[in-house]
């Protein structure tokens, strides 16, 4: 059994749940996926099976990557990655995986890369607290000390300072499955995926 799907965030949105609270959901376009490759115990030491995922121009692709795909019988991806399963038995290269790999399934974890913010200062990438903006305050949004005298006379390792915020793979557990559109391949979950609208993600079965 297949525990994964590859998709794509849509984007958030308000629905009203069964007790007639408005909540937050973020739909996903959730496959349709192309199985590229299997992996057994046997072979490789694990069972999981590598996922494609939208399509993509072959003058865009290497021609390894073509032969890949060709082997598979399919056309190239865009998106590529593996996702686990318990066993390999009967699952064959260029089968077709939907939503029904989620049926049954109320809770899922989903990962994907948050967005980019570029390089920030203290404020917004710790949320430190700033100083005073009158008085002849000039110490504003600078983070301040950020080391000791002369013992031991240098910036101890893993100080919180300015620097290169978000683009990181972030993994979210817990997301209720709040509705499920096999007609139009649409997962919607309660609360936020991390990434910008039209982002890749991965959608595993939460155990």
């Amino acid at each position: 059994m297949i525990h994964g799907l590859l998709g794509k965030k849509v984007g958030m949105t308000q629905l009203f749940d069964e007790q007639g609270l408005l909540v937050p959901v973020t739909i996903i376009e959730a496959g349709p996926c192309v199985v590229t490759a299997v992996r057994t115990r046997e072979k490789d030491g694990y069972a999981a099976v590598q996922l494609g995922f939208d399509e993509k121009r072959p003058r865009r692709t290497t021609r390894a990557l073509q032969g890949h795909f060709k082997a598979a019988k399919t056309t190239p991806k865009r998106f590529v990655r593996e996702v686990p399963a318990d066993e390999t038995a009967g699952i064959e290269i260029g089968q077709k995986v939907d939503l029904s790999v989620l049926d049954g399934c109320k809770k899922v974890f989903v990962t994907g890369v948050s967005k980019g913010k570029g390089f920030q200062g203290v404020v917004k990438r710790h949320g430190f607290t700033r100083g005073p903006e009158t008085h002849g305050s000039k110490n504003v949004r600078p983070p301040g000390s950020i080391g000791s005298s002369t013992f031991p006379a240098r910036v101890i390792k893993g100080k919180r300072l300015p620097g290169r915020m978000g683009g990181k793979r972030i993994t979210v557990h817990g997301l209720r499955v709040v509705q499920v559109d096999k007609d139009r391949n649409l997962l919607v979950v309660r609360g936020a995926v991390p990434g910008r609208d039209s982002a890749y993600v991965i959608i595993r079965r939460e155990k």
